[in-house]
């Protein structure tokens, strides 16, 4: 999920900002006036990532943190929230391992990856945002009808070692086959979606595993055709796409910042299912703003039929990409443990107040 990167990493730690003390400035009987509170957070202009776009687009996160402070004099009452876009989720997770980032929408893999670098010490999955939306998508001249007949071809996704590079290795060593660097025959070329894009309309790829948009473009634009669509390769057709990811040092310093948040989170959640054409308008106006073009229609439509927003982190799956990557190679030598990756209690906490069934761990 490679896009260009529009804003840089805000530099130090969540916290106070305003440099008030608290303390009566203005003589007794004043009331002390609170300090602010920033909330940095990081996603990408992606379909996958529509809760985040919309929210910002709107206003929703901020709406939630007055609401809350009206409600509870001890809630900050001047929240401030910093966005930053992001090209790629390694970055992402990056920034939030150095404390740049308090939270972040992120692809599974990146996110794993960051667990295991801290040892469980500095992110946790706080929520879900998408299931589905990835495919592999070939050339019809290719040849290519079956797993075998992927010998000798050339593929690509989006970054070496993200969620459908990962998807990809898994799905040709269950097959059989080996990529060239392993002494096989299948040529694999991580490459940015637009150049995936370019390369499958040049014929120079025979096809590539991506996320949507890029699979609706790639069969819209370049002519390609859907050879496997992954929610058929998982057990009820669902699987993380997107989560939300927190550093765990500011959650536990600021759950009231997390829990506001996160209610915001579940009520777009809930909005989007009810208003698809309307969130699909939304996000695809911060799409071009974010990115200079907008989707065509078509491919926004076609690439909505294959994903599903969601609150739900599908905890289930997220273990089993943890063992594909390992067995991959990507995440060192020892077997992950994901105990504790997933902490769901402020989550679930505002479902119930929802009247909403709580996500199991």
């Amino acid at each position: 999920m490679m896009i260009l990167c529009l804003a840089a990493f805000v530099a130090g730690c969540g916290g106070d900002s305003s440099g008030n003390s608290g303390s009566d400035s203005g003589g007794s009987g004043a009331t002390p006036a609170r300090k602010q509170q920033i909330i940095r957070v990081g996603y990408f202009p992606n379909l996958t990532h529509a809760q985040a776009m919309i929210g910002a687009a709107r206003g929703d996160f901020a709406a939630a943190y007055k609401a809350y402070a009206a409600a509870d004099n001890a809630f900050p009452d001047n929240v401030k929230i910093e966005f930053t876009v992001f090209n790629a989720g390694p970055s992402a997770v990056e920034a939030l391992l150095a404390k740049a980032i308090d939270l972040i929408y992120v692809g599974p893999n990146p996110s794993v990856n960051g667990f295991i670098r801290s040892q469980g010490r500095a992110l946790q999955v706080i929520a879900g945002c998408c299931s589905g939306g990835a495919v592999m998508v070939v050339r019809p001249e290719s040849g290519i009808t079956d797993a075998a007949s992927l010998k000798g071809k050339h593929l690509a996704t989006p970054q070496l070692g993200n969620t459908q590079d990962v998807a990809l290795r898994h799905y040709l060593a269950a097959n059989g086959l080996k990529t060239t660097e392993q002494g096989g025959s299948v040529r694999l070329t991580p490459i940015a979606n637009p150049d995936i894009l370019a390369l499958f309309r040049r014929q120079e790829i025979d096809g590539a595993w991506v996320p949507e948009p890029w699979g609706a473009r790639l069969v819209i634009e370049g002519g390609g055709q859907i050879f496997i669509n992954e929610t058929e390769h998982w057990p009820g057709g669902q699987f993380c796409t997107a989560l939300v990811a927190v550093n765990r040092e500011f959650a536990d310093q600021h759950p009231e910042l997390v829990k506001a948040w996160l209610a915001a989170h579940v009520d777009l959640t809930l909005w989007i299912w009810q208003n698809p054409a309307a969130a699909k308008t939304i996000v695809n106006s911060e799409i071009a703003r974010l990115t200079g073009k907008q989707l065509p229609q078509d491919v926004l439509d076609s690439a909505f039929e294959r994903l599903t927003v969601t609150y739900d982190p599908l905890p289930f799956t997220l273990d089993e990409m943890a063992q594909r990557a390992y067995a991959m190679g990507f995440l060192g030598d020892v077997k992950p443990n994901l105990a504790n990756f997933c902490n769901l209690k402020i989550l679930n906490e505002v479902l119930r107040e929802r009247g909403l069934s709580p996500i199991r761990p």
